[in-house]
């Protein structure tokens, strides 16, 4: 039998999964979304993809994409009505900086007693240089990359939602002014509730 859907595995609060079903609900693409348990992940996922993290895109045609990101420029390769790429070079700079080096503090400020080599504070400091390219960016205008809702916001804003959970009552009354009404405008759209739908 063949499906005449795309599947995407996915975790709801995976970043890397919510950055992916935010492009893929906002180009219009229809998929059969699979919901993964990590301690009993399904046996499919498995064989198409054996590092078997999620999200994992597995195309009509048998084509499995298994990064998060090539899965947003697949779904923007469809349809992108609000050029979401139009900035994507700079785009692209701002996201590896986050899937990189913010990426690692984030973990380490989130799961600080893992990591002992330091305090919890000294990966959040870490991380704040990250944050404030950011707030520096939001002072001047209303995305990362200008005015326009891009790539980099969708891409990024699963890892500050993240980052602002830690620490909820330190990040809202952080020097991160811009950065938190950037965060909370795009946590009350329809779009985020769409794909944080259970």
């Amino acid at each position: 039998m063949i499906n005449n859907l795309s599947i995407l595995y996915s975790f709801r609060r995976c970043p890397y999964a919510i950055r992916a079903r935010m492009a893929i609900a906002y180009a219009g693409v229809s998929v059969e979304i699979r919901e993964v348990e990590l301690k009993n992940k399904p046996e499919h996922l498995l064989v198409i993809s054996p590092k078997a993290t999620v999200p994992v895109l597995q195309l009509i045609n048998g084509a499995v994409i298994e990064e998060s990101l090539d899965i947003m420029h697949w779904a923007l390769m469809q349809h992108d009505p609000e050029h979401w790429l139009h900035f994507n070079i700079e785009a692209n700079r701002l996201i590896q900086w986050n899937d990189g080096e913010f990426k690692q503090y984030l973990d380490r400020y989130k799961y600080a007693d893992r990591y002992p080599d330091f305090s919890q504070v000294y990966y959040r400091e870490q991380a704040e240089v990250f944050l404030t390219e950011l707030e520096t960016r939001l002072m001047h205008s209303m995305y990362l990359c200008g005015d326009n809702f891009s790539l980099a916001d969708a891409a990024i804003f699963p890892f500050i939602r993240q980052f602002a959970s830690v620490d909820k009552p330190w990040f809202r009354l952080s020097v991160f002014k811009a950065l938190n009404n950037w965060l909370q405008a795009i946590l009350a759209t329809e779009l985020f509730a769409l794909v944080m739908a259970k």
